[in-house]
């Protein structure tokens, strides 16, 4: 169930998710509100998990994962013991990004970053290709970034 947020909750946090090196008091000054108010909100949206982590966003190609992946993949079977198995695995892998379990042709989505293709394929068939419970998996090779990001609408 949403959390009930009030206007002044949704302007903190949609100043919080364009830049959240602010000091209280510059989010005080850019939301109406006094530090200690601030500093209170940002400990409830913590506290609820609202806001899940503070994280810097790198650059993949500036520190030398130049190739991204959207990777489809199709599970041989949907037991519940196995999408958990395979949950967990994709958490321990750092290549992977993103891992979302979907409805549709395919059972999860990926996002995976690489160094180059090569290691891509070692990747892929560590991961894929050796994993008896993988129908069949279909990747998809960025060529341009056009919108990334995790921005949520208030």
């Amino acid at each position: 169930m949403p959390i009930h947020l009030d206007e002044t909750d949704k302007r903190l946090l949609d100043i919080l998710q364009h830049n959240n090196r602010l000091t209280a008091d510059e989010l005080g000054e850019r939301a109406g509100l006094s530090r200690s108010s601030v500093q209170r909100r940002l400990k409830r949206f913590r506290d609820e998990q609202i806001i899940e982590a503070d994280i810097s966003v790198l650059s993949a190609h500036a520190v030398g994962r130049a190739m991204t992946f959207i990777v489809e993949v199709e599970l041989e079977r949907e037991r519940t013991d196995l999408l958990d198995e395979f949950r967990r695995s994709m958490l321990l892998l750092e290549d992977v990004q993103q891992c979302y379990y979907v409805t549709g042709h395919t059972d999860f989505i990926l996002i995976v970053t690489a160094v180059d293709m090569a290691a891509y394929e070692e990747f892929s068939r560590k991961v894929f290709t050796d994993n008896p419970n993988i129908r069949r998996f279909h990747s998809n090779v960025v060529v341009n970034r056009v919108k990334v990001g995790l921005h949520v609408p208030l």
